[in-house]
């Protein structure tokens, strides 16, 4: 068993997400940033869709009372056990009564702590993801309150050594400005091509209204609209368009001047104009963005997106490799 002694400020268990449900209306949930929660998988030796405890902004205090083995990875996080400093991105073992706690955020925005063998939670829909929205998934269906108890699963597959570390070129690099990618969007033609232009030329900054649903973002000038009679049922804001589904990634604009970009726990469609789709490599990025920082925008083609999907896959197999082979020596 784990011991929440301190929740964090949003703590919540996390695995790849609840596949195949859109069509009800159910987002996928899941590791907003699938890349660090898969490498922390990696490192403790775990299936790829063991779930894991996701944090944003600080981490939580964690007392183990099982002998086992950890990893955190994500942003940059002081992180210590028992008071002493331990490394990320790195296979940590902990023994029954080891405390683990954090320090205040350096970078980044969210961390992620594997233990060897998962979190044991129920399986709601395929997939042990919390989806606040629902209350369903993950523990009760909610964030980490103090005082609550996690199970260990056994989800390990492998044995890791102690002190398998990730290539440093592997290791994300964190600032308060980002390059996302990003595709055609489904009513980008509701655009004039001068505001096309302007979208990805300017600085937009992320609000306070940044969570797991979506980030709400600002930019110098307001989106403009090609004129036309709206249709029937697409409302009267220019913005509006008849109810279209909203891919993870979309770029909705409720209207002029602030975009809202939806996540993994946003609502799967809506009468919002979406002008674009942040490519799912790219949606690792916007894990780690916080508020007050600055995001540009660069379109890419369909063939561009395939292209580093292909590459990111191909990156995964690389450190699974690199890791495997650590692990042995």
């Amino acid at each position: 068993m784990i011991r929440v002694i301190k929740p964090g400020i949003q703590t919540t268990v996390q695995d790849n997400g609840r596949i195949g449900f859109y069509e009800i209306g159910m987002p996928p949930a899941g590791a907003f940033d699938s890349y660090s929660y898969q490498i922390a998988n990696m490192l403790v030796g775990n299936d790829y869709n063991a779930a894991a405890l996701e944090a944003v902004y600080m981490g939580p205090t964690l007392e183990f009372e099982k002998k086992g083995l950890i990893a955190i990875t994500g942003g940059v996080f002081p992180c210590k056990i028992n008071g002493q400093d331990v490394p990320m991105w790195e296979t940590i073992p902990v023994n029954s009564g080891d405390i683990l706690s954090f320090g205040m955020l350096q970078n980044g925005a969210r961390v992620y702590i594997a233990i060897s063998g998962g979190i044991d939670v129920p399986v709601v829909m395929g997939s042990r993801s919390t989806f606040m929205s629902s209350k369903i998934g993950g523990y009760e269906g909610r964030p980490l309150k103090e005082g609550d108890y996690l199970k260990i699963g056994i989800l390990n597959t492998r044995s890791m050594k102690e002190g398998t570390k990730m290539g440093k070129e592997f290791i994300p690099t964190y600032s308060n400005r980002y390059s996302v990618r990003f595709m055609d969007g489904l009513c980008s033609y509701r655009m004039t091509e001068r505001s096309k232009k302007n979208f990805v030329e300017a600085d937009w900054i992320i609000t306070p209204d940044a969570n797991r649903v979506g980030y709400r973002i600002q930019g110098s000038q307001p989106l403009e609209w090609v004129e036309r009679i709206q249709p029937f049922g697409a409302g009267n804001n220019p913005s509006n368009v008849v109810d279209v589904g909203y891919p993870v990634g979309s770029i909705q604009v409720p209207d002029v001047s602030e975009p809202i970009i939806l996540f993994k726990d946003a609502v799967t469609c809506g009468g919002y104009a979406t002008i674009g789709t942040i490519i799912s490599v790219d949606v690792n990025i916007m894990a780690q963005a916080k508020t007050g920082d600055t995001i540009n925008f660069r379109y890419v083609s369909m063939d561009e997106s395939l292209q580093a999907r292909a590459d990111y896959q191909r990156t995964l197999q690389r450190i699974e490799e690199h890791l495997l082979h650590s692990a042995q020596y």
